[in-house]
C-alpha cells in the first residue's frame, strides 16, 4: 500500500477515513478539495488543478482523498495500487452531509479548506448525492470488480465495516514491520 485512492459519494466519511489511514500508514495525504479550491472557496483554474494532481501522481507514495474531476479521477484510480471505495447506503450519505452542515456552523469540518463556505458546500453535496449514486457509483462498482485481481481493493459497503478495515490495515502494518 503505497498509492491509495479513496473515493465514493459525498458525505461518506472519506476525509475522516483518509486522515486516519494516513496516521496509521505514514503515507502523505492529499485532499483534492484543498488543491482544487483556494481557502476562500474559489476554484483554481482547471489547468492548475490538473498540474498539481499530476505532480502528486508522480510521487512514490500518496493517499488522495476526493473526487476532483472526471479527467483526473480515472487516472488516479489506474495509478493507485490500493483502492478504498466508500459505498455506503444513500441515506447514510444524506445523513452525514446533514450532520456535517449542522456541526460545521459551530466548527469547520476537519480537513476542509479554511473559510470554506459550509452552506454552499453542503448544498452542492446534496445536489451531487443522487446523481453520483445513479450514474457514477455503478461505474465505480464495475471498476473495482474489474481490477480486484491486480490491486488491493477495499469496498466499504456498511458503516460496520469501517473499524475492521482499520484493524486489518494496522495488522498488516505490524506484520510487515516484524517480518
Amino acid at each position: 500500500m503505497k498509492k491509495v485512492a479513496v473515493f465514493g459519494n459525498a458525505g461518506g466519511g472519506k476525509s475522516t477515513l483518509s486522515r486516519r489511514l494516513s496516521g496509521i500508514t505514514g503515507l502523505p495525504l492529499y485532499v483534492l478539495d484543498k488543491i482544487q479550491f483556494r481557502s476562500d472557496g474559489v476554484e483554481v483554474s482547471q489547468a492548475d488543478y490538473q498540474r498539481a494532481h499530476q505532480q502528486i501522481l508522480a510521487t512514490d507514495e500518496w493517499i488522495i482523498d476526493g473526487f476532483g474531476c472526471l479527467e483526473t479521477l480515472w487516472l488516479r484510480l489506474d495509478q493507485a495500487d490500493s483502492l478504498i471505495f466508500v459505498d455506503l447506503p444513500l441515506p447514510v450519505h444524506f445523513w452525514w452531509v446533514t450532520k456535517r452542515l449542522i456541526t460545521g456552523y459551530f466548527k469547520p469540518p476537519p480537513g476542509w479548506p479554511e473559510r470554506s463556505p459550509i452552506w454552499k458546500s453542503s448544498l452542492s453535496s446534496y445536489r451531487v448525492l443522487w446523481r453520483c449514486y445513479k450514474y457514477l457509483t455503478p461505474k465505480y462498482r464495475e471498476y473495482v470488480k474489474r481490477v480486484q485481481s491486480s490491486k488491493h481493493v477495499y469496498h466499504i459497503r456498511a458503516v460496520e465495516q469501517i473499524s475492521p478495515f482499520f484493524e486489518s490495515i494496522q495488522t498488516r502494518g505490524s506484520e510487515s514491520q516484524s517480518g
